[in-house]
């Protein structure tokens, strides 16, 4: 081996544990990002699970707009509004109301028919936007999309959460729906 050769294998080495380098650095600062977002996917999908579990047994849509929706379905609690008994309690029929504002949502639980009072509780905080609810049968004149409430009764809810991006200036979207199971038991 030569010193010339030598010389350009030791060149082509830095070159190469340079770029490894920057590369292992990149990835390290793009860490705290990349697990932040995790994090937010991953609260909204259990958000979302929670609610679309409740309007599965869902019976009515009550009141619907963009940003709230009320709607009596079955829990399993001994009072609307109570604590969790243990699961060989029979569910009652509950009105529920998700509520959700620029920054968050929350959930409230009263008595069939009863659309004001209950106690809030903020189920998901860290959203971007309001409208997180949309409905089928809708105003929209395509049937197939998803859009504002309109006279005919909701049987199916959509829901997108929008959740900030550190990474980015958009927003990540997380959205899941559901029909309510119970609809045709209502009468």
């Amino acid at each position: 081996m030569t010193l010339v050769e030598l010389l350009v294998a030791s060149a082509m080495s830095v070159i190469l544990v340079g770029a490894v380098g920057s590369m292992l650095i990149s990835a390290v600062r793009s860490q705290p990002q990349l697990s932040k977002k995790a994090q937010n996917v991953s609260s909204a999908r259990w958000v979302l699970e929670r609610l679309t579990r409740e309007i599965r047994n869902g019976i009515r849509v009550d009141q619907a707009t963009t940003s709230k929706v009320s709607f009596l379905t079955y829990v399993r609690r001994t009072s609307c509004g109570g604590s969790v008994p243990p699961s060989s309690s029979p569910a009652i029929k509950c009105e529920v109301t998700y509520e959700c504002t620029t920054t968050s949502c929350s959930r409230r639980e009263t008595n069939d028919g009863v659309l004001i009072g209950g106690t809030p509780t903020t189920i998901f905080s860290g959203i971007n936007s309001s409208s997180v609810f949309c409905y089928v049968p809708s105003t929209n004149p395509d049937p197939m999309v998803c859009g504002s409430a309109s006279a005919t009764p909701s049987t199916y809810i959509g829901v997108t959460l929008r959740i900030p991006n550190p990474s980015g200036p958009s927003s990540l979207s997380v959205s899941d729906g559901a029909s309510l199971r119970n609809a045709t038991l209502s009468n």
